[in-house]
């Protein structure tokens, strides 16, 4: 009973906190913004971990962040809580993202720099069999009722954390900066930093999310981490992201 009422929502909680962390640093930041540059090896873990905690295909997640970014709170925009209601994208994210990512026109036109290789067409782009040996590998590690419960609270927990961030994050929260989305750091530690929403499109291309001492940000302390060993480079320094928040010219990290 432990296992089925305890550890079976911990593990699944942890699972979207590691799967919020990929995709925040991958799928986001290093994909759909360029903000920074993995190692190939890298990268490879981090496809493959996505693909196995989530199922997404990366080319399709990044084609439409990037047309949300392009019509933002537009018409065009993908999952506009302006043009929808925040209720509305918060409940029904899912089918919002899949329409406009099973649109072959949104791939082709906002993912033309990320075409489908080997490993694409004979592995990743597979999605359910992704979830699947995902799901298999928990309930092999937990047993199976445990791994069962523990998938259940995965998906749920990850399709609700992203699509907090798409709907509430761009109506709640503190606006320091002139744009429609909100920083809320409680959503922040739940998706790695995707929370401090209002900093991140004030500076889109940058792969810190914090701009304040008092802001936090998980996803940065993984990629600062990358940093560190050489596994990544970062786009802009510090520097660079408070002078194009505040609106002025910036350079590039060398």
């Amino acid at each position: 009973m432990f296992k089925l009422l305890v550890l079976a929502p911990l593990v699944g909680l942890g699972v979207t906190l590691v799967a919020n962390v990929l995709t925040t640093v991958y799928l986001h930041r290093a994909g759909a913004h360029k903000a920074l540059t993995m190692r190939p090896e890298a990268a490879v873990v981090f496809r493959v971990l996505i693909w196995l905690m989530t199922g997404i295909k990366a080319r399709e997640w990044v084609a439409v962040h990037r047309k949300h970014h392009a019509y933002t709170d537009e018409e065009g925009d993908p999952h506009s809580p302006v043009l929808l209601g925040w209720v509305r994208v918060q409940l029904t994210n899912v089918s919002l993202y899949r329409k406009s990512a099973k649109d072959p026109e949104t791939v082709a036109k906002y993912a033309k720099d990320m075409p489908p290789d080997a490993l694409d067409r004979y592995v990743l782009d597979k999605s359910l069999l992704g979830l699947g040996l995902g799901i298999a590998i928990l309930m092999v590690s937990l047993g199976p009722w445990t791994g069962l419960i523990a998938a259940f609270v995965h998906v749920n927990l990850y399709l609700s954390t992203s699509a907090a961030v798409n709907g509430p994050g761009h109506h709640f929260g503190r606006k320091p900066y002139p744009n429609g989305a909100g920083n809320m750091q409680w959503l922040a530690w739940l998706t790695a930093g995707e929370g401090l929403h209002n900093n991140h499109h004030a500076v889109p291309s940058s792969a810190r999310l914090s701009h304040r001492r008092w802001e936090f940000d998980p996803g940065w302390w993984v990629i600062s981490s990358m940093k560190t060993i050489g596994l990544a480079k970062v786009r802009l320094t510090d520097a660079a992201v408070r002078a194009k928040a505040a609106g002025r010219p910036a350079r590039s990290a060398v």
